[in-house]
């Protein structure tokens, strides 16, 4: 059985057409070079032939020096109306000047003859003449059997009447696609194992769609039925329910199935750090729940799992979070307390006991704190400053004299006054709401000391009421989510004023950053 499995990540292309992601000419090339650094063996960049933006993209990507990754142009087989020669997207797909292209032709006959609207003969054709003329032009071609699985289902004969078309053409990857993500896997597995066994000589790749949440198991299932290519996304972006993810095949294949995916096994180390990179650039919030990757992946809430993973991980972890380059967390809340301020202090001073009174004082000053409105479950930030000031290794540097907003139709406006160590700031700044502009305010503020400010962004912000019942009248809660590009953390603030909270957890996740030396 092959021990190699190529990886081909379709983010720029399947992966934009998720609702909310939109990439720029500059986000494409970054992601690019992330994943090339990582160690992906095919980056399908997009279709030349779609729009201008994409064009620019493929010109200016050819200047760009790949170590690894090799670029592919995307694009579909022929109109039945045109010569060959005369279909703008092959043609754009010649001048994208990538050495692989991969186009997509139907192998479900219903999508010839209602979709395409024309015949199965013709489609044949198609597939036969757009590959052979790319061929002609010095490409590799990779096809895409697209609607695959329910084309074979329903008409075995012509799905498999089209691979054999498109392998006689010369395209040297055969991509098995379920297009509609309603495959089963015990049928992807039994369909897969025939296909392959029937054309013995050709590499198979496997393209699986996430409506039925199968993406992933669909994908790592065709593997064991003998494909030698699996593509994907980033964080399993993708239209409707996404593609399968990446981030959780990869880890998968390497560490449960032995099988070698990126240039460098070490770099499985850096998946998390993709994972969030991709979310960034993208400006997407990212799913905590994600396996491997995802913020709480590792994270444990219940006292007697945090008391056993104090004992021996294993108990409720399949692998060693440092493998996928994650972390693990305990979280603080009516569950569980003590076992989590002792993990957090322990970073900090190795050698402390258990019993140490200042972990007493930091559980009653995080106990205290809950009573009043605030919650520490998701804002791990927060409890860490709590702790490391009453370790006494961390003392504030910023206070808060008072802040203003000014709130208008289309923009807010916000003055900040605080005091860094012995010197008093005052700041404003406009913003598109009162938080933009309180953030604004305070990097201005702050930003002169410490200009690698500019690299820590506030990427999500949760406002709710603690008390519904007691109306505008009510304490809020706000929970920010903060990142330098690598690292996550979550603040919190609680105040009746919304602006006063906002600026509390600002302020915190600023702190944080200086406490573990990311300013």
């Amino acid at each position: 059985m092959n021990n190699k499995i190529e990886i081909y990540d379709s983010t720029l292309r399947d992966g934009a057409q998720m609702h909310k992601i939109s990439f720029s000419v500059s986000d494409r090339i970054k992601i690019v070079k992330k994943l090339d650094e990582f160690g992906i063996d095919y980056i399908e960049a997009g279709n030349p032939g779609s729009n201008p933006k994409e064009r620019l993209f493929f010109n200016k990507i050819e200047k760009v020096n790949l170590q690894h990754s090799k670029i592919v142009a995307f694009g579909s087989t022929k109109r039945a109306d045109l010569k060959v020669e005369d279909d703008k997207n092959l043609e754009a797909l010649v001048q994208a000047k990538t050495d692989i292209v991969c186009i997509y032709g139907k192998a479900w006959d219903f999508q010839v003859t209602e979709i395409l609207r024309t015949t199965l003969k013709e489609n044949l054709k198609m597939i036969e003449s757009s590959i052979k003329f790319l061929i002609k032009n010095d490409k590799e071609v990779f096809f895409d059997a697209e609607h695959f699985f329910d084309g074979y289902k329903e008409n075995k004969q012509y799905a498999i009447e089209v691979i054999k078309t498109a392998i006689n053409a010369g395209a040297t990857r055969i991509i098995l696609c379920d297009t509609n993500g309603g495959t089963l896997s015990t049928e992807i597995y039994d369909i897969v194992k025939n296909v392959c066994k029937q054309f013995k000589d050709i590499k198979f790749g496997i393209h699986c769609h996430n409506d039925m949440e199968l993406a992933c198991a669909n994908s790592l299932i065709a593997i064991d039925a003998g494909v030698y290519q699996v593509q994907g996304t980033i964080n399993g972006y993708g239209e409707r329910c996404g593609n399968a993810n990446l981030c959780s095949i990869i880890p998968t294949l390497e560490i449960k199935k032995n099988k070698k995916c990126l240039k460098n096994s070490d770099n499985l180390a850096m998946v998390t750090e993709v994972a969030r990179y991709v979310d960034d650039v993208a400006n997407h919030i990212s799913n905590p729940n994600n396996p491997y990757v995802g913020a709480l992946a590792f994270t444990h809430k219940a006292g007697a799992h945090i008391n056993a993973v104090n004992k021996n991980t294993k108990s409720f972890e399949h692998i060693n979070p440092d493998i996928v380059g994650n972390s693990r967390k305990k979280l603080i809340s009516e569950l569980a307390g003590k076992s989590a301020i002792y993990e957090i202090a322990e970073k900090y001073l190795p050698e402390i006991s258990k019993t140490d009174e200042r972990l007493v004082k930091s559980l009653k000053k995080i106990k205290d704190l809950e009573k009043s409105g605030y919650q520490f479950e998701d804002a791990t930030g927060s409890i860490e400053l709590i702790v490391a000031e009453e370790l006494g290794i961390y003392k504030r540097f910023i206070n808060i004299i008072y802040t203003k907003v000014i709130i208008e139709r289309e923009n807010s406006v916000a003055v900040v006054k605080v005091k860094i160590k012995d010197r008093e700031r005052l700041s404003s700044a406009e913003g598109k709401g009162p938080v933009d502009a309180i953030d604004t305010a305070l990097r201005k503020a702050i930003g002169k000391l410490y200009k690698s400010l500019l690299n820590v962004k506030l990427i999500d912000y949760k406002v709710r009421a603690l008390d519904s019942s007691k109306g505008c009248e009510a304490r809020v809660l706000v929970n920010i989510q903060t990142s330098n590009g690598k690292t996550q953390w979550n603040t919190v603030g609680v105040s009746t004023d919304i602006v006063s909270a906002t600026t509390e957890a600002l302020i915190d996740s600023i702190e944080y950053a200086q406490l573990h030396n990311l300013l």
